[in-house]
């Protein structure tokens, strides 16, 4: 497994964990079509979320929440469209972002964002 794996899936594993502490059941996870891929996706009784997980290390020139291009939300709301068409839901659909920052092995910041975009 390479390092940007490894850091991706520690970050994933963070977000979670968070979800599920908040309430939120996890439904898919790293579920893709053929416009890109969605990290986590997690229903409570009222939303269907959309998560896009971005894990950065300390220092790092762009923070998380900034590397959710317009061009990656399109893809992630193309990807989102799929995902409902062939599991359609009475929920509302709605894209967070969670941006996780480490250090060596460490979880040094962690910031969710509802509604992102």
């Amino acid at each position: 497994m390479t390092d940007k794996k490894r850091l991706g899936d520690c970050g994933e594993e963070y977000t979670v964990r968070y979800l599920e502490e908040q309430g939120f059941h996890i439904v898919e996870r790293n579920w893709h079509s053929r416009y890109g891929e969605i990290d986590i996706i997690a229903v409570n009784e009222q939303y269907i979320l959309l998560v896009e997980v971005k894990t950065r290390r300390a220092g790092g020139m762009v923070p998380g929440e900034q590397a959710v291009t317009p061009q990656k939300q399109q893809r992630l709301v193309l990807t989102a469209q799929c995902y409902l068409q062939r599991y359609p839901t009475e929920l509302q659909p709605r894209f967070d972002v969670a941006a996780v920052t480490t250090e060596g092995d460490r979880i040094t910041g962690f910031a969710y964002y509802e509604s992102a975009f």
